[in-house]
């Protein structure tokens, strides 16, 4: 299994599982990003911070920390 840290620009993958704690998976949950939901990867930051994706249609800005807690296929 791979995090959305992983996946290269312009790809697009599906959310298999959310890992994290609390108010942090929590607050992943409510931007959208949820079980089964695509994200498509648009821009990564030239240090890697932050991933820009889009989900469910809006576009979001996604630190490389919550990156890795977000498990992809």
């Amino acid at each position: 299994m791979k995090t959305l840290k992983e996946v290269p620009c312009g790809e697009t993958a599906k959310v298999t599982k959310l890992t994290g704690e609390g108010p942090v998976k929590r607050r992943i949950m409510d931007m959208g990003i949820t079980k089964g939901v695509d994200v498509f990867v648009r821009k990564v930051a030239p240090f890697g911070d932050p991933v820009e994706i889009t989900v469910r249609g809006y576009e979001l800005s996604v630190r490389k920390a919550d990156a890795e807690m977000i498990l992809v296929e």
